[in-house]
């Protein structure tokens, strides 16, 4: 113990750590891992998404505060821990959530509100630009938030000199380079796998479509550089240490990996960025990640393409909605029990409200619900509207209240991931699902094997989530071998000894989760009846 002890301090003294810092939709997490990819120390910074004038986004000032915090709760506990301050870090990596439309101009000024994945006011763009590529371009797709505001023409177009993600624009900022990783980049715009860059004859063909607008840009000249994972993306600039560091202790000119999306911290974090290994990523959204051994037959609507962090082609399904609704559902039972005068760890609610749900009937007891806090693609719902929906004939009760909410969450999910697994066969060898609500042994991991029918694990370190991922690929960056692959590196090194339990799927449940799906379609139109008469 004392021996790792004394290795942990060198390590931080040295320089021999990595950083990685994600914003998540709730969260902003800083994880600095020593050179055995352990988590040495973590801070974080809770926040949410603000809906202004109809739009969801983040303000600068909280996206600053929340990089700063998390960096300094994770200096003071290191600080604490072993009476070091960290003045060196051998890595630093940022992460974020993936899509939206961060527009800037020449000097730097952010032109239009920052406009999150969770929008999805963009539908007219999103399909005439998957006409045009025969790609499918999703709602959250940056060029469809560009495209959109060509369409509405919108006063600040002409002055764009650059528009990025969320992460790019904090490795932006810190380091100098307008630079992405490449999955993070396939979130903006289609990426041509052979290439390893933007697909030159798409980017042709917009900068066609635009032609008549006489903007002082072509496509190629606003988008990020891409970068693949290993590569360095720049360093931490004088100024970049003092807007992460507040203290001033941070030393600038640590090297910098590409700023990547939360898929793909997501995929590293799970060890699945091989062919044919999967992810599925539980939050405020839910998302599942396979990759692919070959293209689609077909442009599905429901199916984003993207890459993993080294460039390879994935099929992902994302939801928009997963978790909201079910936390405050929960958050009203920490209130009656504390109104009860019971007062209650969050954590215990959660764990023994989500194990009701396994003492359930197996679809649900015939209950319904719409955890729809914001509009869904997959279902074709430009708006959300939280609903929950009984009939007289329903066996309602606890347990099957917690057991809809739980399908509901993953619903939309599943819709989508029946499109690869029975039109297009896609072979899945595994899938690993990370986040907040596996944390509760089994209860999440059953309910995704049902929606998946297939077997689910949860690795030791998927409560880490993609903080440590990104701290993962920043480690990468400047500990891999000559050559070595970004797959052999985390099979080799990172997981070699990582622990998990894997959960096959019960055929009670995966029947049961096909008649809620059935019931869950059907009610569709009771969701959109709600989406435009009920004007809460």
């Amino acid at each position: 113990m004392q021996t790792n002890r004394l290795k942990i301090k060198h390590a931080i003294t040295e320089g021999e750590t990595s950083l990685g810092i994600e914003f998540g939709s709730t969260r902003i997490k800083a994880v600095l891992i020593d050179n055995r990819y352990e988590t040495i120390a973590s801070g974080s910074y809770e926040w949410e998404n603000l809906l202004e004038d109809r739009i969801w986004t983040y303000n600068l000032v909280d996206i600053i505060t929340g990089l700063q915090t998390a960096y300094s709760e994770m200096k003071q506990e290191v600080e604490r821990s072993y009476g070091i301050t960290i003045r060196k870090i051998g890595s630093i990596g940022f992460s974020a959530m993936m899509h939206g439309y961060m527009a800037f101009d020449s000097t730097g000024e952010l032109l239009v509100p920052f406009r999150t994945w969770r929008n999805s006011t963009t539908s007219v763009a999103a399909k005439e630009l998957t006409n045009l590529f025969q790609f499918n371009i999703p709602e959250r797709w940056s060029i469809a938030h560009l495209y959109q505001a060509i369409l509405n023409e919108e006063k600040h177009l002409p002055r764009i000199d650059c528009i990025t993600t969320l992460a790019g624009y904090i490795h932006w900022l810190l380091t100098g380079k307008k630079a992405i990783g490449i999955g993070d980049a396939s979130g903006m715009f289609p990426i041509d796998e052979l290439t390893q860059d933007y697909n030159e004859s798409m980017v042709k063909q917009f900068d066609d479509l635009i032609a008549t607008k006489d903007y002082p840009w072509k496509l190629k000249e606003i988008l990020p550089k891409v970068y693949i994972s290993g590569e360095q993306a720049g360093e931490l600039t004088e100024i970049g240490a003092k807007i992460l560091d507040r203290s001033r202790n941070l030393q600038p000119g640590t090297p910098i990996c590409p700023p990547e999306g939360d898929a793909g911290t997501g995929m590293v974090a799970t060890n699945s960025v091989r062919k044919r290994t999967g992810n599925v990523s539980v939050g405020t959204s839910v998302f599942a990640m396979i990759v692919l051994e070959k293209e689609l037959s077909k442009v599905y609507p429901e199916i984003d393409l993207v890459t993993t962090p080294n460039g390879s082609q994935v099929g992902m399904v994302h939801a928009n909605n997963c978790s909201s609704d079910l936390n405050a559902w929960l958050g009203l039972f920490r209130e009656f029990s504390e109104a009860m005068g019971q007062k209650v760890e969050t954590n215990k609610i959660f764990e023994v409200m989500l194990n009701k749900a396994l003492e359930a009937d197996p679809d649900g007891g015939g209950l319904l619900s719409y955890g729809y806090y914001s509009g869904e693609n997959i279902t074709g719902l430009e708006k959300g509207r939280p609903l929950f929906v009984r009939s007289p004939e329903s066996h309602f009760n606890l347990a099957n209240f917690m057991r809809t909410h739980l399908f509901t969450a993953f619903g939309a999910l599943k819709i989508g991931m029946g499109i690869l697994t029975k039109e297009e066969n896609v072979a899945i060898d595994r899938i690993l699902a990370h986040g907040g609500l596996f944390k509760t042994p089994l209860v999440g991991q059953k309910i995704v094997a049902a929606a998946m029918n297939a077997p689910v694990s949860v690795m030791s370190t998927a409560g880490e989530g993609g903080a440590w991922g990104m701290a993962i690929l920043a480690s990468y960056m400047m500990n891999k071998d000559q050559k070595e692959s970004l797959e052999d590196f985390l099979d080799k090194k990172v997981f070699e000894e990582a622990e998990g339990q894997e959960i096959y799927p019960d055929q009670v449940d995966v029947k049961g989760f096909e008649a809620f799906i059935e019931r869950y379609r059907k009610g569709l139109v009771i969701e959109q009846a709600a989406v435009d008469n009920l004007m809460l």
